[in-house]
């Protein structure tokens, strides 16, 4: 996994991603990662080019802003997720989604509506996140929205 559970450190990673790209400087691959969900979400690169600005903003539900580490971290968790295909069955579901829809960066998306409710049904349950049921809401999605089965 690339980032810790400490939300400084984890913004850290992508203001210094956005920083040595930059810089020209040699990328991590869990960098080059951060830079490629980047380059798909034109509109964070002022957030990640300003650390003095955004290093402890509060993005609040009551502000209708959405958090864009939040977001990006969401890219980068279904990236790690398709990559290692844990839960098993999940890069199978996202090919066949991201074949249906044309596109994988809109996938995503419909992939972190799964990865959001189950992240929320565990905090409120005070337990761990279901991957059951958060494998089986990405397989009705590619059911749904996604190409033949293969």
């Amino acid at each position: 996994m690339l980032f810790g559970n400490d939300r400084s450190e984890t913004r850290e990673v992508f203001f210094r991603s956005w920083e040595k790209f930059h810089k020209g400087e040699p990328l991590e691959p869990g960098e080059q990662l951060v830079i490629d969900v980047l380059h798909r979400h034109p509109e964070y690169h002022r957030v990640v080019g300003d650390r003095e600005g955004y290093a402890d903003y509060e993005w609040t539900p009551e502000s209708g802003e959405t958090n864009p580490f939040l977001h990006m971290g969401m890219h980068i968790a279904i990236a790690e997720q398709v990559g290692t295909d844990r839960p098993q069955g999940i890069r199978e579901a996202y090919q066949r989604l991201a074949a249906g829809m044309g596109d994988t960066h809109a996938a995503e998306h419909e992939i972190m509506e799964c990865l959001g409710r189950s992240l929320w049904e565990a905090q409120r349950s005070g337990g761990q996140p279901d991957e059951q049921g958060y494998l089986e809401c990405i397989q009705r999605l590619a059911r749904d929205k996604g190409g033949p089965a293969q």
